[in-house]
């Protein structure tokens, strides 16, 4: 059949038609596949299955094919995902009864591809062989997903899962967390927050990079820890509860209120006037607030990687209201406010944490875009 014969059979079904037209064949059959699952004896569906599936099948073996007498490097994975590809198009087929009505024998690939595989994770393997070293953090990182491949295709393929390992030991950046020293008074609340960076930190909270590990001081001399960078942390400045008072004094009016009655013939009637009141609003705010200092410090050379002052504040407020006048000329709002009493404000250490909200949203964010690119 002709190409543009095959196109316009294939027009019948749109979305064929389009996977087809940018030369998906393997995805052009999947969708017909799909609709025949849904309805066996859809004819525009059974009709691009039965020139879609030869022509993917034929790409695809010639493919690989090319690629077997290439000399391209970690070619095999390749001829794995276009084995794979075949495979995927016969189980498709085999489980849709309207398709394989079509496609009675579709090609399938077991003991082949079974070949591929393990010629795959050789390659693999060898590659990660050649680019592993002890003084090269970026081959071993590498080499690290090498043989993480090569286990990929063979599930516990020579000593691939020791060498991972070794691979991302070379490949890892060591850091030390020091620290956060603050006056004794806050020394629970600064080892709260200092928890909550660690936590971040040895959980894998920086994108989930695998190649960075974090010691605190202790643990870093117990194991005699040769570090790449030490990470300083500590509050350059801060002051919790520093309160401000404020008050403020308004004449409230309110017209049309009914003040009083007045006898008219043998009827009473109300009276209306302006009544008025003076308000005052009083509010107490005490104000948290402080800077951390960030430092990435090379350790080899004392170089200054990163420094930043990462600011943060917590305003605790009450407000509470009082009144001379006529209390009709407040809204309910404002007189509930004179009903209530002032309340004293959190502890110290609560508000050395709120402060720290703040500036620990800040400082994950830029530890992960500064170690994004390690």
């Amino acid at each position: 059949m002709t190409l543009v014969m095959l196109i316009l059979v294939l027009g019948a079904c749109s979305s064929g038609k389009k996977a087809f037209e940018k030369g998906d064949y393997f995805e052009s059959v999947l969708k017909a596949v799909e609709r025949l699952r849904k309805n066996p004896k859809h004819k525009k569906s059974r009709e691009t299955l039965k020139y879609a599936y030869p022509a993917a099948v034929d790409y695809l073996e010639t493919q690989i094919t090319d690629l077997k007498g290439s000399g391209q490097r970690l070619k095999w994975g390749r001829v794995v995902s276009a084995y794979e590809q075949i495979n995927r198009m016969a189980d498709e087929i085999r489980r849709s009864p309207g398709a394989q009505s079509v496609i009675r024998s579709p090609e399938f690939y077991s003991s082949k591809l079974t070949e591929a595989r393990s010629m795959a994770a050789e390659e693999h393997y060898a590659e990660g062989l050649r680019l592993i070293n002890p003084n090269n953090r970026q081959t071993s990182k590498d080499a690290f997903y090498m043989f993480q491949k090569s286990i990929g295709y063979v599930a516990g393929y020579k000593d691939a899962q020791n060498k991972m390992e070794e691979a991302r030991e070379y490949a890892t950046l060591k850091i030390v967390l020091e620290q956060i020293p603050v006056p004794g008074r806050y020394s629970l609340s600064a080892n709260f927050f200092q928890d909550k960076v660690e936590e971040f930190l040895r959980s894998g909270g920086i994108r989930r990079n695998p190649f960075l590990r974090f010691y605190n001081p202790r643990e870093a001399e117990r194991v005699r820890l040769e570090a790449d960078h030490i990470l300083r942390i500590y509050f350059d400045d801060f002051v919790v509860g520093q309160i401000f008072k404020k008050e403020n004094t308004s004449e409230l009016r309110r017209d049309s209120v009914e003040i009083g009655q007045v006898k008219v013939g043998e009827e009473t009637q109300p009276v209306y006037g302006t009544v008025k009141a003076d308000y005052t609003l009083h509010r107490a705010e005490v104000v948290s607030k402080g800077l951390l200092a960030v430092q990435v410090i090379d350790a080899r050379n004392n170089g200054v990687l990163l420094r930043e002052q990462l600011p943060g504040t917590f305003i605790w407020f009450d407000e509470w209201a009082s009144f001379n006048g006529d209390e009709r000329a407040l809204t309910d709002e404002e007189y509930a406010l004179t009903r209530k009493r002032s309340i004293p404000p959190p502890p110290p250490q609560d508000m050395f944490i709120e402060f720290t909200r703040p500036i620990y949203n800040q400082l994950t964010n830029r530890l992960n875009s500064f170690y994004n690119r390690f």
